[in-house]
């Protein structure tokens, strides 16, 4: 019976089910991002490394492809099988010993990682909350972003001054150690990192008492981003390379902010478009009227309000919206939608001229005796 290698459930690193929806998911990925970061938990070697294990488990959940691919093999790769991050990798390094005892390297051999290759660094990602004017006018803002950096002291050898790393001697600086075990198929050879030198090929033994050896220190750097206009809530803007710098000579990650807009007490988005509200009176509403009316920016648009305007009449200013980052080119609208104002107070001459007029347009009223009493006493004058 073969064995088969555990690793672990994406789904559960996360700590979602299997079902979760992408806002789920990524809702998750940042509470456990807040909660593992390594500033949050300096000196913490396992909350670093769980932090690791969040960002690659986000990095396979939140893209569908990768995720069904995930789904349907355990593993995301040129195949199924083995660990979720890397595919067959590991399997294949087994498989590719199992035929090297057996037929004598007749597959052609194996390509183990060089431990000194360049790697690229993590990605980060932060959160940036904006208000709805800057989002529709776009804002430059300055984020102090914490990341490590090659410590100065030891030029990133974190070895000591007048020192410098020395090649393992475990592992001859492969970084890897073999452990092999006869099985009936043959010699069975398990490939895995060097348990003295962590998979680096070499250690240092006087370590640099700025970074304790690690050759970096955590430190923030000054990072000056341009939000263009149009953006919301759920945008995710890239800053290529901003990320954690690499390894040995690798690329940096990069970064990504992720955007979050707040509400705006006189407007509503909807897209590229904004609405609002405007009252107007009741004379103004049947008799017509030319009003203004306050725009996101500030300023004021001259609005014709037609005689025998209704309640919930919606008038449309073209062009007085926010810039649309997708879709039509251009600005959005800017939607009004009136209401009318019923007094809930009136002098004795405006409830008269109110009951004159219900008289007129023959409609009946509760009558206060008002409009006799007021025309009496003009008429008396």
């Amino acid at each position: 019976m073969y064995g088969r290698r555990e690793t672990e459930d994406l789904y559960q690193i996360l700590e979602v089910p299997r079902d979760a929806s992408a806002p789920e998911i990524k809702k998750a990925y940042r509470r456990l991002v807040r909660k593992y970061h390594p500033d949050a938990n300096p000196g913490n070697r396992e909350a670093e490394e769980h932090f690791k294990k969040v960002s690659q488990a986000y990095e396979v959940l939140s893209d569908s492809s990768k995720r069904a691919q995930y789904d349907q093999f355990g593993t995301v790769g040129d195949a199924g099988g083995g660990s979720p991050f890397e595919g067959f990798n590991g399997m294949g390094d087994i498989f590719g010993d199992i035929f090297d005892s057996v037929f004598g390297g007749g597959m052609g051999g194996r390509r183990r990682a060089d431990p000194n290759a360049p790697r690229r660094g993590s990605d980060l990602e932060m959160e940036v909350r904006i208000t709805l004017l800057e989002a529709a006018t776009g804002i430059t803002r300055e984020f102090q972003v914490p990341r490590w950096e090659p410590c100065e002291t030891c030029g990133g050898s974190g070895a000591r001054a007048g020192t410098s790393p020395e090649v393992c001697d475990q592992c001859g600086g492969r970084g890897q150690v073999e452990t092999q075990q006869r099985t009936p198929f043959g010699q069975f050879v398990s490939v895995n990192p060097c348990p003295k030198c962590g998979g680096a090929g070499k250690v240092v033994k006087e370590k640099c008492p700025d970074c304790n050896g690690q050759g970096r220190t955590r430190k923030k750097r000054t990072v000056e981003v341009r939000i263009p206009a149009g953006v919301d809530t759920g945008t995710r803007l890239r800053i290529s390379g901003e990320g954690e710098p690499g390894t040995n000579g690798g690329s940096p990650g990069d970064l990504f902010l992720a955007v979050s807009v707040a509400d705006h007490p006189d407007f509503e988005r909807d897209g590229g478009d904004l609405h609002t509200r405007l009252t107007i009176t009741f004379p103004q509403a049947a008799l017509g009227s030319t009003v203004t009316v306050p725009t996101l920016e500030g300023e004021r648009e001259s609005l014709t309000i037609p005689a025998g305007t209704q309640p919930g009449k919606v008038f449309t200013l073209r062009g007085r919206g926010i810039t649309r980052l997708r879709g039509p080119r251009g600005k959005g609208d800017l939607h009004v939608h009136v209401t009318v104002d019923i007094p809930a107070k009136l002098t004795d001459r405006q409830r008269a001229l109110l009951e004159e007029l219900a008289r007129e347009m023959n409609v009946e009223v509760e009558s206060s005796g008002v409009f006799s009493k007021f025309f009496r006493n003009l008429f008396d004058s």
